[in-house]
């Protein structure tokens, strides 16, 4: 099976067919530098086979360093199990481990089992509201909402809806444009100011009349089948209040960044959320695309739009947020693995990072949140998947502490051990999402999970610590204007 991953022209009729008289496009502006385009290409490629040699070469020699370490790694455990607090962190590792092989192992058994639903008739498929909240995303959105009218889905029963949440760039412009190509399957609001993608996505629940309301991010590109197989669902589990779309990265040709990411996506959203979805208790429905049943949105808008943290109103995790209310109604949140959905992620370090903190915060806020629900009998039927994911979650957020001391105390002492030791555990431990991904799409690009594993362990490990000691800070962090 070849890669979903594609370029979003392959998605839908390019604007070439476009009236450029209808349009007024100054091409000297937005005239796409083909040579510059291909340039680009081929130092990524170079850059991308200097990174694969290098992670491969790092690997190698970790599990070289094991080999002949061996005797100071005797040692080590020798000396750790004789002190006052080695021998129970012993055994505290040991469950750990026993753990997380037992729900890995359980979660390869329900990623078997998962199917995703197939596409219902026209007839069948319900009303549908898609709402597209933009904040300075320039021309992007054009290209979401073109994908978006490109949809295998009847016109009659499909309402876009676009909002601009007061762009300081040339956004409202590019939804001009999609109106005046779209006409009345497209209408385009613009917020008087700048108030947050809760606020946007809030007046699309507003405004929309579909039974089923999507959300799909302004710089994501949507397939042909994504909508309707996105929400069948609905129709054939009147328990479904919500279901999660299959993310890829779109940019992923353009940088070394989203190569790494997009095999994690893959791992995360095909092999998770499978299994997550086997349970009725998908965690978070992502703002790239994701439906909601409008019943279920309606019962907790309030509560949703008016969210706080520590006394101050929730501007990050809207989809989180969301997805843990729908769960606490009782309600199943499920994933469709055919409702694909590329989207742009960051190419450079600052803006990863920066995503990654807004991620790890909400995840935070909405685990405190799920423990005042989740041992209550929330919902009629099974919640033992519920209950242990969320103690999965749980545990990853209160050991990341204990963990990171762990770990810095592991340097400080015995360097080399712990770099060896830590290169073959990486070389170990990623080889699933290797062979995962080179069956599903790509044994070439499969490598990338090595490369993103040592990446993601000695860059951006304190991810979590420092979310946890900053959950309560506001800000989106990764909304400024691109230049």
């Amino acid at each position: 099976m070849k890669s979903e991953t594609i370029i979003s022209d392959q998605f839908y009729t390019t604007a070439n067919d476009i009236n450029t008289n209808e349009l007024s496009i100054n091409s000297s502006i937005f005239r796409v530098n083909s040579k510059s385009k291909t340039s680009e290409k081929e130092k990524t490629s170079r850059l991308g086979k200097i990174v694969l040699s290098g992670t491969f070469a790092l690997l190698l020699a970790g599990a070289f360093m094991v080999f002949q370490f061996q005797p100071d790694f005797d040692q080590f455990h020798i000396d750790r199990v004789n002190s006052t607090i080695g021998f129970p962190f012993l055994i505290l590792a040991v469950a750990l481990f026993i753990f997380q092989c037992g729900v890995f192992l359980y979660n390869l058994y329900l990623f078997f089992k998962y199917k995703p639903i197939e596409s219902v008739s026209d007839e069948l498929l319900p009303t549908c509201t898609v709402i597209v909240p933009a904040y300075n995303e320039g021309k992007l959105v054009w290209d979401t909402l073109l994908s978006l009218a490109d949809s295998d889905f009847p016109e009659q029963k499909l309402q876009i809806l676009a909002i601009d949440d007061g762009s300081k760039d040339d956004t409202w412009y590019w939804m001009q444009q999609a109106k005046l190509k779209l006409g009345d399957r497209l209408t385009i609001f613009q917020q008087p100011e700048n108030g947050g993608k809760r606020h946007a996505l809030y007046r699309g629940f507003e405004l929309g009349t579909g039974e089923i309301f999507v959300t799909v991010d302004s710089d994501s590109i949507v397939k042909k089948d994504t909508l309707r197989n996105l929400v069948s669902p609905f129709v054939v589990n009147e328990k479904c209040g919500a279901v999660a779309g299959n993310v890829h990265v779109l940019n992923n040709k353009k940088a070394i960044l989203p190569k790494m990411l997009n095999v994690s996506f893959v791992m995360s959203f095909e092999f998770m959320r499978s299994a997550e979805s086997q349970l009725g208790s998908v965690l978070c429905t992502p703002g790239a695309a994701a439906a909601y049943r409008r019943d279920a949105v309606m019962n907790c808008l309030p509560e949703w739009i008016n969210q706080t943290f520590m006394g101050q109103p929730s501007d990050i995790g809207e989809d989180r947020a969301m997805t843990n209310m729908i769960l606490k109604q009782g309600l199943h949140v499920l994933f469709q693995r055919n409702a694909y959905v590329l989207t742009n992620v960051p190419e450079e370090y600052t803006g990863l990072y920066k995503m990654f903190i807004r991620w790890s915060r909400s995840n935070v806020r909405e685990n405190l949140m799920m423990a005042k629900y989740v041992f209550k009998d929330f919902r009629k039927e099974s919640k033992f998947g519920a209950r242990l994911l969320f103690i999965n979650q749980s545990l990853k957020i209160i050991l990341a502490y204990p963990f990171l001391i762990f770990m810095l105390i592991f340097i400080a002492t015995h360097p080399l051990l712990f770099l060896s030791s830590t290169l073959l555990s990486i070389l170990i431990v990623s080889t699933f999402p290797v062979l995962f991904y080179a069956k599903r799409y790509s044994l070439s690009e499969a490598f990338w999970a090595y490369s993103y594993s040592i990446f993601y362990t000695f860059s951006l490990f304190w991810i979590t610590p420092y979310a946890i000691v900053t959950a309560n800070k506001r800000g989106w962090l990764t909304r400024g204007l691109t230049v």
